[in-house]
């Protein structure tokens, strides 16, 4: 994997960015049907979940951003680097070892972005499923629940809304709440009344504690 040269090495001691270095980042849409059809959003709970242990929540944050920034502006925009590592509290160094350049780097490096000529980056809009070798090194609790939305990937939408009904239930009542309680959280979670009543009807008996 070639790294990423978009900001370059500084030239003076303070690790500033050397003269005529660029201030803007031209960032495109990374075109790839399989990803968008088999991946996530990078704001979705998946990433924060299972992707941000692995590339870090500087770079977790720097992916949602460009995300968002594509769609804004789907043809790409112009990033303005100082604005964005203030932006995403990485301060406002820009040479090769600040911590925003390291950020995407990183990107780069787990194929979340890539180089897009001279002063360019393409960005993912979605993100791909994590790699078997990356699952493999995540907490014990972490891959049980990996396993669990990899099973739930092959099922129906209604189905997958059921199982995790189901578990936010059994979270519930594992915490001592009643039944009329669950099914005021499901509710609250938009979960369709008839599936937060049955949801809180397998996960608690009707004389449990009022929550």
């Amino acid at each position: 994997m070639p790294s990423i040269t978009l900001v370059p090495p500084p030239a003076a001691p303070d690790d500033e960015p050397s003269a005529g270095s660029p201030a803007v980042l031209h960032v495109t849409r990374w075109a790839d049907p399989l990803v968008e059809r088999h991946g996530v959003h990078p704001c979705s709970r998946y990433v924060e979940l299972y992707w941000l242990g692995v590339i870090g929540p500087s770079a977790t944050w720097l992916i949602r951003r460009l995300s968002y920034g594509l769609e804004v502006h789907e043809d790409g925009f112009d990033l303005n680097l100082a604005e964005c590592a203030r932006a995403l509290g990485l301060g406002t160094r820009l040479g090769k070892n600040s911590p925003f350049l390291r950020a995407l780097q990183r990107l780069c490096v787990f194929e979340l972005a890539r180089p897009a000529g001279p002063g360019g980056l393409a960005a993912r809009t979605a993100v791909p499923p994590l790699p078997l070798r990356h699952v493999q090194r995540l907490p014990a609790g972490l891959r049980r629940s990996h396993a669990r939305w990899l099973e739930e990937r092959r099922l129906s939408e209604a189905e997958q809304l059921r199982r995790r009904a189901d578990r936010l239930a059994e979270e519930l009542a594992a915490d001592g709440k009643s039944r009329e309680h669950i099914e005021r959280r499901l509710a609250d979670w938009r979960f369709h009344p008839a599936m937060a009543f049955a949801a809180a009807a397998r996960a608690a008996p009707r004389d449990g504690p009022e929550g």
